[in-house]
Protein backbone atom coordinates (compact mmCIF):
# COMPACT_ATOMS: atom_id res chain seq x y z
CA UNK A 1 0.00 0.00 0.00
CA UNK A 2 2.96 2.06 -0.04
CA UNK A 3 4.13 3.86 -3.19
CA UNK A 4 6.82 3.12 -5.59
CA UNK A 5 8.76 4.94 -8.53
CA UNK A 6 6.16 3.41 -10.86
CA UNK A 7 3.40 6.05 -10.08
CA UNK A 8 0.77 6.52 -12.51
CA UNK A 9 -2.30 8.56 -11.81
CA UNK A 10 -4.73 6.06 -13.14
CA UNK A 11 -3.63 3.36 -11.15
CA UNK A 12 -3.52 5.07 -7.92
CA UNK A 13 -7.22 6.12 -8.75
CA UNK A 14 -8.20 2.79 -8.45
CA UNK A 15 -6.05 1.52 -5.67
CA UNK A 16 -7.71 4.67 -3.58
CA UNK A 17 -11.28 3.02 -4.64
CA UNK A 18 -10.77 -0.06 -3.85
CA UNK A 19 -8.88 0.77 -0.59
CA UNK A 20 -12.05 3.01 0.81
CA UNK A 21 -13.59 0.15 0.87
CA UNK A 22 -11.99 -1.30 3.73
CA UNK A 23 -11.67 1.51 5.71
CA UNK A 24 -13.71 1.34 9.21
CA UNK A 25 -16.16 4.07 10.39
CA UNK A 26 -16.88 2.32 13.65
CA UNK A 27 -15.12 3.03 16.76
CA UNK A 28 -12.30 0.85 17.27
CA UNK A 29 -10.41 2.08 20.32
CA UNK A 30 -9.10 1.19 24.15
CA UNK A 31 -11.07 2.66 26.93
CA UNK A 32 -9.24 4.48 28.08
CA UNK A 33 -7.42 6.00 25.65
CA UNK A 34 -3.79 6.24 26.50
CA UNK A 35 -1.74 8.20 24.07
CA UNK A 36 -2.72 10.34 21.04
CA UNK A 37 -0.38 11.04 18.66
CA UNK A 38 0.12 14.17 15.88
CA UNK A 39 1.61 13.12 12.31
CA UNK A 40 3.06 16.16 9.92
CA UNK A 41 5.46 16.25 7.09
CA UNK A 42 7.81 19.08 5.71
CA UNK A 43 9.39 19.28 3.01
CA UNK A 44 13.43 20.33 2.08
CA UNK A 45 14.64 20.80 -1.52
CA UNK A 46 14.34 17.47 -2.36
CA UNK A 47 13.58 15.57 1.39
CA UNK A 48 10.69 14.71 3.24
CA UNK A 49 10.57 15.13 6.77
CA UNK A 50 8.14 12.94 8.89
CA UNK A 51 7.69 13.43 12.21
CA UNK A 52 5.55 12.64 14.81
CA UNK A 53 4.52 13.67 18.13
CA UNK A 54 2.70 11.39 21.57
CA UNK A 55 1.08 12.81 24.08
CA UNK A 56 -0.39 11.96 27.08
CA UNK A 57 -4.39 11.81 26.61
CA UNK A 58 -5.44 12.93 30.27
CA UNK A 59 -2.90 15.47 30.68
CA UNK A 60 -1.71 16.64 27.24
CA UNK A 61 1.79 16.43 28.29
CA UNK A 62 4.35 15.57 25.20
CA UNK A 63 5.78 11.89 26.32
CA UNK A 64 7.82 10.91 23.24
CA UNK A 65 8.41 12.47 19.16
CA UNK A 66 11.00 11.62 16.27
CA UNK A 67 10.87 12.75 12.73
CA UNK A 68 12.66 10.19 9.81
CA UNK A 69 13.64 12.43 6.45
CA UNK A 70 13.07 10.73 3.35
CA UNK A 71 13.96 11.44 -0.44
CA UNK A 72 10.83 12.67 -1.61
CA UNK A 73 9.95 10.13 -4.60
CA UNK A 74 6.19 12.19 -6.21
CA UNK A 75 5.62 15.64 -6.98
CA UNK A 76 3.08 17.35 -5.50
CA UNK A 77 -0.51 16.05 -7.07
CA UNK A 78 -4.04 17.42 -5.50
CA UNK A 79 -5.91 14.62 -3.72
CA UNK A 80 -3.13 11.95 -4.20
CA UNK A 81 -1.09 13.47 -1.16
CA UNK A 82 -0.75 9.72 0.71
CA UNK A 83 1.80 8.90 -2.18
CA UNK A 84 3.95 11.27 -1.17
CA UNK A 85 3.70 11.57 2.68
CA UNK A 86 3.38 7.93 3.90
CA UNK A 87 6.93 7.06 3.73
CA UNK A 88 8.60 9.51 5.80
CA UNK A 89 5.24 9.63 8.67
CA UNK A 90 5.72 6.21 8.61
CA UNK A 91 9.74 5.73 9.19
CA UNK A 92 9.17 8.09 12.34
CA UNK A 93 5.89 6.44 13.42
CA UNK A 94 7.97 2.91 13.78
CA UNK A 95 10.35 4.27 15.45
CA UNK A 96 8.94 5.49 18.46
CA UNK A 97 9.02 3.65 21.70
CA UNK A 98 5.71 4.29 22.79
CA UNK A 99 2.34 2.68 20.93
CA UNK A 100 -0.45 5.15 20.08
CA UNK A 101 -3.92 4.84 20.45
CA UNK A 102 -5.17 7.35 17.96
CA UNK A 103 -3.24 9.22 15.29
CA UNK A 104 -4.20 13.19 14.39
CA UNK A 105 -2.63 13.57 10.69
CA UNK A 106 -2.57 16.19 9.11
CA UNK A 107 -4.51 15.76 6.01
CA UNK A 108 -7.89 14.34 4.92
CA UNK A 109 -9.42 11.10 5.63
CA UNK A 110 -13.33 10.23 4.08
CA UNK A 111 -13.10 14.04 2.98
CA UNK A 112 -11.71 13.37 -0.31
CA UNK A 113 -13.15 13.09 -3.55
CA UNK A 114 -12.50 8.76 -3.13
CA UNK A 115 -13.26 8.56 0.10
CA UNK A 116 -9.47 7.58 0.83
CA UNK A 117 -7.04 10.65 1.87
CA UNK A 118 -3.63 10.33 3.75
CA UNK A 119 -5.10 9.86 6.94
CA UNK A 120 -7.29 6.89 5.72
CA UNK A 121 -4.19 5.41 3.44
CA UNK A 122 -2.17 6.15 6.68
CA UNK A 123 -4.75 3.95 9.04
CA UNK A 124 -4.71 1.26 6.49
CA UNK A 125 -1.01 0.80 6.84
CA UNK A 126 -0.44 0.85 10.61
CA UNK A 127 -3.69 -1.03 11.18
CA UNK A 128 -4.47 1.79 13.43
CA UNK A 129 -7.29 4.84 14.74
CA UNK A 130 -6.79 7.86 12.90
CA UNK A 131 -8.89 11.04 12.18
CA UNK A 132 -8.17 13.27 9.58
CA UNK A 133 -7.35 17.21 10.45
CA UNK A 134 -7.03 19.79 7.67
CA UNK A 135 -6.78 22.90 7.60
CA UNK A 136 -8.77 23.81 4.63
CA UNK A 137 -11.68 21.99 2.71
CA UNK A 138 -10.51 19.36 -0.56
CA UNK A 139 -14.43 18.54 -1.69
CA UNK A 140 -17.79 19.10 -0.46
CA UNK A 141 -19.33 21.61 1.22
CA UNK A 142 -20.18 23.14 5.12
CA UNK A 143 -23.66 22.97 5.60
CA UNK A 144 -25.30 25.63 8.00
CA UNK A 145 -26.76 23.09 10.72
CA UNK A 146 -25.19 20.83 13.38
CA UNK A 147 -24.29 22.35 16.35
CA UNK A 148 -22.38 26.19 17.48
CA UNK A 149 -18.98 24.04 17.99
CA UNK A 150 -19.22 22.06 14.63
CA UNK A 151 -21.00 21.39 10.60
CA UNK A 152 -21.29 18.46 8.83
CA UNK A 153 -19.41 18.42 5.65
CA UNK A 154 -21.49 17.07 2.51
CA UNK A 155 -20.70 15.88 -0.68
CA UNK A 156 -22.47 13.99 -2.96
CA UNK A 157 -25.41 13.79 -0.06
CA UNK A 158 -23.00 11.98 1.96
CA UNK A 159 -21.62 13.59 5.63
CA UNK A 160 -18.55 12.98 4.63
CA UNK A 161 -16.49 15.47 7.52
CA UNK A 162 -16.91 18.02 9.81
CA UNK A 163 -15.92 21.81 10.25
CA UNK A 164 -15.00 21.84 14.06
CA UNK A 165 -14.86 25.78 15.45
CA UNK A 166 -11.85 25.40 17.87
CA UNK A 167 -11.50 28.87 19.16
CA UNK A 168 -14.11 31.75 18.74
CA UNK A 169 -13.77 33.58 15.76
CA UNK A 170 -11.03 31.59 14.41
CA UNK A 171 -11.18 29.38 11.09
CA UNK A 172 -12.56 26.15 11.59
CA UNK A 173 -10.21 22.75 11.21
CA UNK A 174 -11.79 20.41 8.57
CA UNK A 175 -11.86 16.63 10.65
CA UNK A 176 -13.00 13.47 8.76
CA UNK A 177 -12.38 9.63 9.64
CA UNK A 178 -9.59 8.05 9.28
CA UNK A 179 -9.67 4.25 10.42
CA UNK A 180 -11.33 2.69 13.25
CA UNK A 181 -12.85 6.32 14.70
CA UNK A 182 -16.52 7.63 14.30
CA UNK A 183 -17.09 11.18 12.89
CA UNK A 184 -18.12 11.74 17.02
CA UNK A 185 -15.60 10.66 18.87
CA UNK A 186 -12.86 12.15 15.91
CA UNK A 187 -14.82 15.31 17.13
CA UNK A 188 -14.28 14.76 20.85
CA UNK A 189 -11.03 13.72 20.62
CA UNK A 190 -9.75 17.23 18.89
CA UNK A 191 -11.61 19.04 21.21
CA UNK A 192 -10.06 17.42 24.10
CA UNK A 193 -7.00 17.88 22.44
CA UNK A 194 -6.98 21.48 21.70
CA UNK A 195 -6.11 23.97 24.61
CA UNK A 196 -4.20 27.04 23.69
CA UNK A 197 -4.73 27.08 20.37
CA UNK A 198 -6.72 26.03 17.27
CA UNK A 199 -4.35 23.53 16.34
CA UNK A 200 -4.28 20.30 18.74
CA UNK A 201 -1.37 19.78 21.13
CA UNK A 202 -0.27 16.87 19.38
CA UNK A 203 -0.53 18.29 15.73
CA UNK A 204 0.83 21.21 16.13
CA UNK A 205 3.93 19.50 17.97
CA UNK A 206 4.05 17.19 14.95
CA UNK A 207 4.29 20.26 12.62
CA UNK A 208 6.68 22.52 14.33
CA UNK A 209 9.43 19.35 15.15
CA UNK A 210 9.26 18.72 11.45
CA UNK A 211 9.87 22.15 10.60
CA UNK A 212 13.04 22.61 13.17
CA UNK A 213 13.95 19.21 11.56
CA UNK A 214 13.72 21.29 8.21
CA UNK A 215 15.60 24.28 9.23
CA UNK A 216 18.05 22.13 10.73
CA UNK A 217 18.93 20.09 7.35
CA UNK A 218 19.20 23.36 5.64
Amino acid sequence: MLCNASFRVDAAIRLQIHLSQRVVREDHLPDPIRYVAGVDVAYNDRRSIGAVAVFDYDSMKLVEKKTSSKNTRFPYIPTFLSFRELPPAVSAIRKLNTKPDVFLVDGHGLAHPRRFGFASHIGLVLDAPTVGVAKSLLCGEVKDCGSDMWKPIVHEGEIIGAALFTKPRSKPLYLSIGHKVSLETAVKIVRHCTKRYRIPEPLREAHITAETKKKQQT
